[in-house]
């Protein structure tokens, strides 16, 4: 389906690759609503590009629950809020593990819940769930982020299945490293060596293009990141020493992990 005309949800649009998605959409043609937990950002946010704002945080189950009723005339959800969740899983409280499973997986579950019935009654209607190359791969420290978007892909690809013949898509999208946005930019980290990264705008693009193409699964990355993921997926102790055995990875982990921890 084409986004030029459609109810576009948003979530997550506060961040920095919400704030490419949004302008991609937008510049699409996309009659944008935009939600995050922070009205401020999340008034600068829409006034930029034209959208509706609803406030809301999804570690609050009523507040999930409220803006899919807001929002019930969305044609496209654009499932892309989520937590690092980053860390050993010992160093966190049980409120902050059911913080980070209920943004990063149980709200894009629960709003396409809700939303998908009205998308079903009018037969057409797309759902893209943004995930990560870490729901192909894991790695150290980040079992918990791991857990989350492994499950959304699991999610996305069995959902697609129920869905069809009923006029409403589901699309997984992927993205690997990205630069100037996300968890290099906010960290201050540098991107391992030899990694190559992508660009906020070619997850956008990539969005955009899932929804038009009804696409299954976009991995938003270089090709080597994409056919490492796919080795470390069928064969995950193969993974877990090369990782072992990289130089210098440590101290990066634990500078990202740092940075972080304030998000939890």
């Amino acid at each position: 389906m084409d986004v030029s005309g459609s109810n576009v949800l948003l979530t997550g649009a506060t961040g920095g690759i919400g704030a490419a998605l949004a302008a991609g959409l937008a510049s699409n043609g996309a009659r944008l609503t935009v939600t995050g937990r922070r009205a401020d950002a999340l008034k600068a946010a829409a006034d930029a590009h034209g959208a509706r704002a609803v406030v809301a945080d999804l570690a609050v189950r009523a507040d999930v629950a409220r803006l899919a009723e807001t929002c019930a005339d969305t044609d496209v959800l654009v499932a892309n809020a989520a937590l690092p969740a980053s860390g050993d899983l010992l160093d966190y409280t049980e409120d902050q593990l059911d913080r980070a499973l209920d943004v990063n997986l149980r709200a894009p579950v629960l709003l396409t819940r809700l939303l998908l019935p009205h998308m079903v009654a009018r037969g057409r209607g797309h759902v893209v769930l943004v995930g990560s190359i870490s729901g192909k791969a894991a790695s150290r420290s980040t079992s918990l982020y791991n857990a989350t978007k492994f499950g959304l892909r699991g999610f996305a690809l069995a959902l697609r299945q129920d869905l069809m013949g009923t006029g409403v898509g589901v699309s997984l999208v992927q993205p690997g490293f990205v630069r100037d946005a996300g968890m290099f930019a906010d960290t201050g980290a540098a991107t391992p060596n030899g990694i190559r990264t992508v660009a906020p705008g070619q997850v956008a693009a990539a969005v955009v293009r899932a929804v038009r193409r009804d696409l299954c699964e976009v991995n938003v990355a270089p090709l080597e990141l994409r056919l490492l993921s796919a080795v470390a997926g069928q064969f995950p102790r193969f993974a877990e020493r090369v990782q072992a055995r990289s130089g210098g990875v440590d101290g990066l982990v634990r500078q990202i992990v740092d940075a972080q921890r304030s998000r939890r």
